[in-house]
Parts: structure tokens; sequence; C-alpha cells
């Protein structure tokens, strides 16, 4: 029995998608890329997750301030 579609699913392929066409005119690479190494595949993914740590960190900030 399939399973309905899950709207949030839905637009979360849809997000990937258009950030892999973006990324691939940026960049003129996809994803199979073969410049990189382990580790350098292993640092962009670190370097991501710090990103993302400090946008969280931003956030929680901005929630304090308005007494959230």
């Amino acid at each position: 029995m399939p399973t309905p579609p899950c709207p949030v699913v839905e637009r979360i392929r849809a997000e990937l998608s258009h950030r892999a066409k973006v990324g691939y005119f940026k960049y003129g690479v996809t994803m199979m890329r073969d410049d990189m190494d382990l580790r350098a595949w292993v640092q962009s993914a670190k370097e991501e997750a710090l990103d993302l740590a400090v946008y969280l960190e931003r956030i929680l900030m901005m929630l304090e301030t308005d007494g959230h």
C-alpha cells in the first residue's frame, strides 16, 4: 500500500532540487565532484555544521530578546 505524500517531505525535496541547481550554476559541479578527498569533504561538512551552530545561537539570542 503506497503512503500518501507528506507535504513536509515534498517541500524539502523541492528545496534540495533547487539548491542542487543553484550549486551547479554557481560552482559548475554537482555533489558527485571528484576534486575533493575524504578529508576535504569532512572539513567542508564541519564548516557547514559550525555555520549552522552560529545561526542557531543567533536565533536563540533573538528569542531571548523578544522574551521567548
